[in-house]
């Protein structure tokens, strides 16, 4: 897998890419783990073949953010 800047991935890449396909961390945390910026991650996964995953992947997830959202207006 090699970024789109095309330099060679580094193994912070490659675990920032395999805990985010696995879920483990979001796509913010992910690049910031890479030392990348969302869309520089982004382009990365689209190169290695993984689309994006964007919202709640649990229920707990889900639970977690429309609470959040339902207290926006408290």
């Amino acid at each position: 897998m090699a970024s789109s800047t095309g330099s060679k991935p580094t193994d912070e890449l490659a675990t920032a890419v395999g805990q985010y396909v696995l879920g483990e961390v979001s796509l913010g945390k992910a690049a910031e783990a890479a030392g990348m910026t969302r869309w520089e991650f982004d382009e990365v996964l689209l190169d290695a073949g993984f689309e994006s995953l964007y919202g709640p992947r649990t229920n707990d997830q889900l639970k977690t953010e429309l609470d959040a959202a339902r207290n926006l207006g408290e």
